[in-house]
């Protein structure tokens, strides 16, 4: 049985487009549309095992392309510290409403850049 890491869909959003058109197919079917092996194959043509080769090669691929270029994680980073510059400037918005309106647009330029 292969247990699905669903981080991987997040990779695949990142990188799927250097995997190889087979590897695209193979890797959407599983799981984005959540097809079993045997449903991949009965589809494509392919044995079982073909797909499940191709996947776990499409799998290999983006933890490789993650760990060379951390894409994933730096988006994720991003993330977390644009949510802690917003409760920031949340707070700061509450302790001096004098400065409201500069506050308000500093968040504005944050939320043009955030992800």
């Amino acid at each position: 049985m292969f247990v699905k890491d669903l981080r991987l869909i997040m990779l695949f959003d990142f990188y799927g487009e250097l995997l190889s058109e087979k590897q695209k197919i193979m890797f959407d079917y599983y799981y984005n549309d959540d097809l079993s092996l045997s449903e991949i194959a009965e589809n494509t043509g392919i044995t079982r095992q073909g797909v499940r080769d191709s996947i776990k090669r499409a799998e290999e691929t983006l933890q490789t392309y993650e760990q060379k270029l951390g894409l994933a994680d730096k988006f994720h980073r991003i993330g977390e510290k644009s949510e802690e510059a917003e409760t920031l400037l949340h707070s700061l918005k509450s302790k001096y409403p004098e400065a409201a309106t500069d506050l308000d647009h500093v968040a504005e330029l944050f939320g043009a850049i955030s992800l």
